[in-house]
C-alpha cells in the first residue's frame, strides 16, 4: 500500500471536478477548504487510575445545503487529515443521496481495542462534551464509524442531554432502538451498496444471480454485504479478508459461517472448509464483483492494472487512488465511487434524524424501499454525468455533488 494523503486526494478529485464544470478559482478555494475545524484533548481517567490525555478531531467541511453530517472514529492511526478527507467526502455524499444535509467527520486518536467498557465511555462522554458547542441537531450531527458502535453513541447522546437540560435524542444517529435509533440502520451501508451493484450489474448486462464475489474487509460492511449479496441476489462469495487473514473457496463460502467464525476467533481465517489467501491475490482474483470494505487507498497505480472485476463496488472510504481511476477506467472495470457506494448508511442516518424529529418510528421495509429509491435515483445521475462528460463514476459523481453544493451556496448568496 502505498502511502498518500487521502485529503489532497480529495482536493485533486475535486480540482478535475470543477475544471470539467468551468468553475473558477474562487469557487474550488471554498470547496477545498473546510469551514470549520476543531481539534480537544481529552483527559480521561483510566482503570488504574492514571489520567491519560487523548487528541479528537471534529471537522465540519460545508453545511451549504444542511446541518453537517459524519461518524466519528476511534483508531490509533487516525490523522487530522483523514478526518478532513471524510468530512469533505461526507459533503459530497450528502448531496449525491439528494439529502439536505453537509458533510462533517470526527475522530479520536486511541486503541479500543485496548480498553474497557468503563474506559471507552470515559472518553466517549469526554469528546461529546469537548465539541458540544459546535454539535446539535441544527448545527452538526455524528454517528458511528470505525470502532464506534450505538452503545456508544448512547453515551454521547446521553451527556449532550445533560448540558442541554433536556433529551436531545436527534443530536445522534446510529443509536438503540430504545433511544430513537431507526429500524434497517445496522445494515443500510452495505444493502445501499448492494442496491448500486444491482444497478450496475443491469448497464453492463450481469446476471448476479451465480455471480462471483471477494471482499476485502469483513467488520460490519463488509461482513453484511457478503450475507446480503448471497440472500437478495443469489451471488457466490468466493474470497474474504480482514485484518488477521484471507480465506478463499471457488465453490462459495458461507458469509454467516465466516462471520461467526470470525465472532469466536477474532478472524476468518482458520474457517472451515477454505484455503487461504492473500490481500494482495485477493484484490487481483478474478471475480465478477470486488467489494473494498475496508480502510483507504489499497487500489493503487501498482496494482490496478492487475484488477480483473467487472464491477468494484466501493464500500470504504477511498480505497482507490486517483491514479488508480484513470487505469480502471482505461481498462473498463465498472467502478462504484465510495460516496455513492456507501451512501446508504448516511441516507438511513438522514431517515433516524427524521423519525426523532417526528417522534415516530417507520417500520423496516419502509426504511429498505425509501433507501432503494435513493440509492438507484443517485446511481443513474451519476451514470447520466458519466456519459454527458466521458468521464470516469467517481468524476461524474463529483460532478453532481458538486453541483448542487454550488447551486446551494449561489441561492444562500455566498458566491
Amino acid at each position: 500500500m502505498s502511502e498518500q494523503n487521502p485529503f489532497e486526494n480529495s482536493r485533486k478529485q475535486l480540482r478535475k471536478c470543477t475544471d470539467i464544470l468551468c468553475m473558477d478559482e474562487g469557487i474550488y478555494d471554498m470547496l477545498a477548504n473546510p469551514m470549520r475545524e476543531m481539534h480537544v484533548s481529552l483527559p480521561v481517567r483510566m482503570d488504574d487510575g492514571s489520567m491519560k490525555v487523548f487528541e479528537g478531531f471534529r471537522v465540519q467541511y460545508n453545511d451549504a445545503k444542511g446541518p453537517t453530517k459524519g461518524g466519528i472514529r476511534f483508531h490509533p492511526d487516525e490523522t487530522v487529515d483523514t478526518v478532513k478527507a471524510l468530512a469533505a467526502w461526507m459533503t459530497w455524499k450528502c448531496a449525491l443521496m439528494d439529502i439536505p444535509l453537509g458533510g462533517g467527520k470526527g475522530g479520536v486518536i486511541c486503541n479500543p481495542k485496548e480498553m474497557s467498557d468503563g474506559e471507552l465511555e470515559r472518553l466517549s462522554r469526554k469528546f461529546i462534551s469537548s465539541i458540544a458547542q459546535i454539535v446539535g441537531p441544527d448545527k452538526d450531527v455524528p454517528a458511528p464509524d470505525v470502532y464506534t458502535n450505538p452503545r456508544m453513541m448512547a453515551w454521547m447522546m446521553d451527556e449532550f442531554s445533560k448540558i442541554a437540560g433536556r433529551n436531545q435524542f436527534g443530536v445522534i444517529t446510529g443509536k438503540p432502538l430504545s433511544i430513537g435509533g431507526s429500524l434497517g440502520r445496522g445494515d443500510a451501508t452495505a444493502r445501499g451498496g448492494l442496491y448500486a451493484v444491482r444497478e450496475a450489474a443491469d448497464d453492463i448486462g450481469l446476471d448476479l444471480n451465480g455471480a462471483t464475489v471477494a471482499i476485502q474487509g469483513y467488520g460490519n460492511a463488509g461482513s453484511f454485504a457478503a450475507i446480503l449479496a448471497k440472500s437478495l441476489f443469489g451471488c457466490k462469495i468466493v474470497a474474504v479478508h480482514d485484518r488477521s487473514g484471507g480465506i478463499m473457496r471457488l465453490d462459495g463460502i458461507d458469509p454467516e459461517g465466516a462471520k461467526g467464525h470470525k465472532a469466536n476467533y477474532g478472524s476468518v481465517f482458520g474457517f472451515a472448509g477454505t484455503e487461504p489467501i492473500s490481500n494482495e491475490d485477493l484484490l487481483e482474483l478474478d471475480v465478477d464483483v470486488l467489494i473494498p470494505a475496508a480502510l483507504e487507498h489499497v487500489i493503487t497505480d501498482m496494482n490496478a492494472d492487475k484488477i480483473k472485476a467487472k464491477i468494484i463496488a466501493e464500500l470504504a472510504n477511498g480505497p482507490t487512488t486517483p491514479e488508480a481511476d484513470e487505469i480502471l477506467y482505461k481498462s473498463g472495470v465498472h467502478l462504484i465511487p465510495d460516496f455513492l457506494c456507501n451512501g446508504g448508511g448516511v441516507t438511513v442516518s438522514y431517515f433516524e434524524m427524521v423519525q426523532n424529529i417526528y417522534r415516530y418510528h417507520w417500520s423496516e421495509d419502509r426504511v429498505h424501499n425509501r433507501l432503494d429509491a435513493k440509492m438507484t435515483n443517485a446511481y443513474h445521475a451519476t451514470l447520466e454525468a458519466c456519459k454527458k462528460h466521458d468521464v470516469n463514476m467517481r468524476t461524474a459523481a463529483y460532478v453532481v455533488a458538486v453541483g448542487r453544493v454550488v447551486e446551494a451556496m449561489r441561492d444562500r448568496g455566498w458566491m
